[in-house]
């Protein structure tokens, strides 16, 4: 099935660890993906530990999207597409696949959003697929058979408390 997490609020990557986790304890193989991350988290460090755990990154973090200028946004752009390119076709591989902020690199078109969908509409039903980020694509809700929004209600960082090490990555 197809499980998304969403929202303004923190624990949609933290979600998909957890989820992970479980699936590593149960002997399952796990592809840990993502985008618009350095792949610096706590998390992301220990999950890489574990057994049947594969994490992948495209090797190179561009920072805040909103920030880039046009010829850096055509590098993201060429970058994440290959990068996608190669995670669909090792897919067949795994038995849950975890595309961590899959959901702004398809907001910002910097990946093939047919292949995409696509391999959402054909893998679905044959693998566990988890998508996380903001403001998902009606397509993406429609496809989705688990969506879980977390709502940010009160936050540290509105009041100027940077992210901390260990909570918050």
């Amino acid at each position: 099935m197809i499980e998304l997490y969403h929202g303004d609020g923190k624990g949609k990557t933290t979600a998909a660890c957890g989820l992970a986790l479980r699936a590593s304890g149960h002997g399952m193989r796990v592809l840990f993906t993502q985008f618009f991350k350095d792949g610096s988290s706590g998390e992301i460090a220990a999950l890489s530990r574990l057994p049947g755990v594969t994490v992948r990154h495209p090797g190179v973090h561009y920072g805040r999207y909103k920030t880039l200028t046009e010829p850096q946004r055509r590098e993201v752009r060429a970058c994440y597409l290959e990068y996608l390119a190669g995670i669909l076709a090792e897919a067949e591989k795994f038995d849950l696949i975890v595309l961590d902020e899959i959901v702004s690199a398809y907001n910002y078109n910097v990946i093939d959003r047919d292949a995409l969908l696509a391999f959402l509409r054909t893998q679905g039903p044959r693998r566990e697929i988890v998508l996380t980020g903001r403001d998902p694509a009606p397509e993406l809700l429609a496809l989705a058979d688990y969506v879980t929004e977390m709502r940010k209600q009160k936050h540290p960082f509105d009041h100027g408390v940077p992210a901390r090490e260990g909570i918050e990555y």
